[in-house]
């Protein structure tokens, strides 16, 4: 143990994580466990999940059948429509999308504090200078839309060639002027942008009280470790890529310490030194009382690769002892459990994962591959991993109006 210093067991930490996440009861995690029924309390659910991290990560991929953010709500949101998911950003949404953990919806409260990366994305991390470069093309960008409206990325006109780094220049450009803050995503139609004046999507009363660098970051850490219960410095700040900051991210953890809004807490390990972190003083105590709790079994639900608990790969090990690898740029050969596979959670654990592909056509979901933890094969170690991997599966397919297919003999009733 670090002497002086708070600390917390893995089953401790790991329980807060799931708390904190909503992938426990409301009666811990005090966030809506459902979504069936009005639209309108659909997107209020939707809108308390995300506030509860900070940001919704948008990913393009949706071969299992759903984007990340429809998964992501849908393992915490029973009766979520996931159509909904792709028409949470819409002009009066409490949301915008920016930058935050990578393109993501962020609560509308959190513009203020996102400030100084407008101001250092004047020139864009990818391109730089990319406006002053083509001043004419910017210009164009900002009559049109001022003019005409919003104007959605693929009607912007530009002669296009082959490959990523050769993409449409009005593209690149109406990019960094979102990326700096002088235009806004307005929706998404089909997963495309929309782009408008940021003075016509975020309200003025919002525009109006830009934080400073300081006070941004403050903000921007403690949301971080609201959303993940206890943490490490690094988690924290990889939540916002806040990279190549160590001096910043430590002055800044140091004020909301002396202030008491966190403390410092470690993580006990059994084969060294524990692990330095941080945590809320509220979550300690909800930490403790859930290591004291009977947690009821989840009968089981699949998450996305992207999920909030699941891209921080050394977190995943240190808490769950599960090796969380995304395959999607590997080699077919070289892949060991698939393209995009799905975790199953089954209460506190990670039990198995799925390597899914929807076929709207014929309103099947296949399974590729269903890999269980500790024996590396298709059969569960445990009749009760293979019934939360059934359950998450059927649960998932229902979700997506889809029939189940390709569930491996011995393991359940799906075809």
């Amino acid at each position: 143990m670090m002497k002086g210093v708070e600390t917390l067991t893995v089953c401790e930490a790991r329980r807060l994580a799931l708390a904190r996440a909503g992938l426990l009861t409301p009666s811990w995690t005090g966030l809506p466990h459902r979504a069936a029924g009005r639209r309108v309390r659909a997107r209020a659910a939707a809108a308390a999940v995300i506030a509860r991290f900070g940001y919704l990560q948008l990913d393009t991929v949706s071969i299992a059948g759903a984007r990340s953010h429809a998964i992501v709500l849908l393992s915490r949101l029973r009766g979520f429509d996931p159509e909904l998911a792709e028409q949470l950003l819409q002009p009066g949404a409490p949301l915008f999308e920016y930058w935050g953990h990578e393109a993501s919806w962020i609560p509308l409260d959190l513009y203020p504090a996102f400030e100084f990366r407008r101001r250092e994305f004047r020139h864009h991390p990818w391109w730089g200078d990319v406006v002053g470069e083509h001043p004419g093309v910017a210009r164009t960008l900002r009559r049109r839309i001022r003019e005409e409206g919003p104007l959605r990325s693929v009607d912007m006109e530009g002669r296009g060639s082959r490959g990523w780094w050769d993409i449409k220049v009005a593209k690149r450009v109406a990019s960094a002027l979102w990326s700096s803050g002088e235009l806004a995503i307005r929706e998404r139609r089909s997963f495309q942008r929309t782009y408008d004046l940021a003075e016509r999507v975020i309200p003025r009363a919002i525009r109006a009280h830009p934080l400073h660098k300081r006070d941004g970051l403050e903000v921007l850490l403690l949301k971080a470790l609201e959303g993940h219960g206890w943490a490490t410095a690094g988690t924290i700040a990889s939540t916002w890529r806040l990279a190549n900051r160590k001096a910043e991210i430590e002055s800044a953890l140091g004020r909301l310490a002396d202030r008491g809004a966190i403390v410092p807490c470690a993580l006990e390990n059994p084969k060294g030194r524990p692990t330095p972190g941080w945590i809320r003083p509220d979550d300690r105590e909800l930490a403790a009382r859930l290591a004291r709790a009977r947690l009821r079994a989840d009968r089981g639900v699949l998450l996305s690769p992207f999920d909030p608990v699941l891209w921080d790969r050394a977190r995943v090990t240190r808490l769950f002892d599960f090796d969380q690898v995304l395959e999607v740029f590997k080699p077919a050969a070289r892949r060991t459990y698939g393209y995009y596979c799905l975790p199953v959670l089954a209460g506190e654990r990670l039990v198995a994962r799925f390597d899914l592909k929807a076929h709207r056509k014929d309103g099947t979901l296949r399974v590729l591959t269903c890999r269980f933890e500790g024996t590396g094969t298709t059969r569960p170690a445990q009749a009760a991993d293979g019934e939360a991997a059934r359950t998450a599966l059927e649960r998932y397919a229902a979700a997506l109006d889809l029939e189940p297919v390709g569930w491996p003999r011995g393991t359940g009733r799906v075809r």
